[in-house]
């Protein structure tokens, strides 16, 4: 990825403010939470109106979703593609990261260096990465510059160059990452869990790819992934920031209206982990064994998603009041931290988590995983422990909007799950109304398949490699 070449990583609800002048943006929460603080409340439909997320249509007919607020003069803009490394040759996983780093590499008339000095010279932040289901973009500029911003975004989405230096530049630093992950047992462990559930589908596939695929990605690959996965059809938008909807509109013309209207995307079955109930082992020489468990979850359009994610909270969704924490580390000290979280893939549903503990811990602590996990199943929560996951969930909302670059991610997010324009209103009521019979009602669903596989990387003792 592109901002690797900067030592960094990016994460979908994390963004880097390499410029000082940028990084004074943050002062937009005041307004930008002032807006979503009104929606996170009890509201009159006459305050509902007043959370003034806009739905802008531009004459050639292409959306994106506004929240306008001139408290500061920046704007930040969030794009995504639907597709992803999902998408990458079955021969050569990497292809979708590669390409994605590679757009603000160079762009029309503009080779890397002349494209990353325009940026420098206008405060223009542009940033572009691929997950399995989408191609994502991040732009944050001054809006005294939007102009010269929309134009080299345009370039990028339009005019990619990929041009030699920087192919084999960007491709070094992927090989670099895939080395060091090499020696990083939580990302084998990850790494391990999707090969063995998903074995011979797009998801199996690591999205940043291997070593042995990413040197023989070309020119080619990369120009064709690009021209079959960025198109109008499957672009989604949103803008937080100092421009009106009025100004809006035709700028998603002038950046978006020469892609093609229809993507070439191929086919993505739906899929269902394997391996379920197996444990996984990669030995590596280390002190502690990295632990990746995961089954079957529900898909984010689930009507019963929502008590599903109340009930995830309560297992392992919080740090200090799940029923893992309270049990793996409290109790026994097994672990520093253990998680769980719904993970609704365009193409799966899954509950995903993780620990890592001392490797002569590490059967002790995966039985108690397992048991703790079928034990909530059986009997579901209490009234208490669903009376303080559903308070958490709803105070902790606001958190998500507390950046512009978080309030245009959660827009775009929202767009991307086909929620509707009005869920920032609506969220909390819907937490807040999952009942205890919701939740059991829910587990008796998972309970139908309740087991999980495991994936470890370390010297467990009384385990071997492969499952042993």
């Amino acid at each position: 990825m592109s901002g690797a070449r900067r030592g960094m990583i990016r994460r979908f609800d994390t963004r880097r403010s390499s410029l000082s002048l940028l990084s004074r943006a943050q002062p937009i929460l005041a307004a930008v939470l002032t807006v979503m603080t009104i929606a996170l409340a009890p509201v009159t439909p006459a305050q509902s109106e007043t959370t003034r997320i806009q739905r802008v249509v531009s004459p050639g007919g292409i959306e994106a979703w506004l929240v306008h607020d001139t408290t500061l003069p920046l704007v930040a803009m969030e794009i995504g593609f639907i597709g992803g490394s999902a998408q990458d040759p079955a021969d050569k996983p990497g292809v979708g990261s590669l390409t994605a780093s590679l757009f603000d590499e160079g762009a029309g008339d503009l080779d890397a260096r002349a494209f990353q000095d325009r940026m420098a010279e206008k405060a223009i932040e542009l940033r572009f990465d691929a997950s399995r289901d989408m191609v994502g973009g991040s732009l944050r500029t001054l809006s005294e510059n939007i102009e010269p911003a929309f134009e080299l975004l345009r370039l990028a989405v339009n005019a990619p160059r990929f041009d030699d230096e920087a192919v084999e530049r960007i491709r070094q630093g992927q090989l670099a990452g895939l080395r060091r992950r090499l020696n990083d047992p939580s990302s084998l462990a990850s790494l391990g869990w999707s090969a063995r559930a998903f074995p011979n589908h797009p998801y199996g596939r690591p999205v940043s790819g291997t070593l042995e695929s990413v040197p023989t990605i070309t020119r080619a690959d990369l120009a064709g992934f690009a021209r079959r996965t960025m198109a109008r059809d499957n672009l989604k938008i949103a803008v937080v920031g100092d421009i009106s909807a009025e100004q809006l509109a035709p700028a998603l013309d002038k950046i978006f209206g020469a892609l093609p209207a229809k993507a070439e995307l191929t086919p993505v079955p739906d899929v269902v982990p394997q391996g379920l109930g197996a444990t996984e082992v990669k030995e590596l020489d280390v002190p502690q064994t990295s632990v990746i468990f995961g089954g079957i979850g529900l898909k984010r359009n689930d009507p019963d998603f929502i008590p599903a994610f109340v009930l995830n909270h309560i297992l392992g969704g919080s740090a200090f009041s799940s029923r893992l924490f309270k049990e793996v580390r409290e109790k026994r000290g097994l672990a520093y931290s253990v998680y769980s979280h719904l993970a609704p893939l365009d193409h799966a549903a899954l509950i995903l988590g993780g620990t890592a503990t001392k490797n002569d811990r590490t059967v002790e602590s995966i039985d108690l995983i397992r048991a703790e996990y079928l034990k909530l199943l059986t009997d579901g929560p209490s009234q208490e422990e669903l009376d303080d996951a559903k308070s958490y969930l709803i105070g902790s909302f606001a958190l998500r909007f507390d950046s512009s670059a978080k309030v245009a991610s959660q827009l775009l997010q929202i767009q991307i799950d086909n929620l509707g324009i009005d869920y920032i209103d609506v969220r909390n009521q819907l937490v807040g109304a999952v009942t205890l019979d919701d939740v059991k009602r829910v587990a008796a669903r998972l309970r139908e398949n309740p087991a999980l596989l495991f994936s470890l990387v370390g010297k467990p003792t009384g385990l071997t490699a492969n499952g042993g």
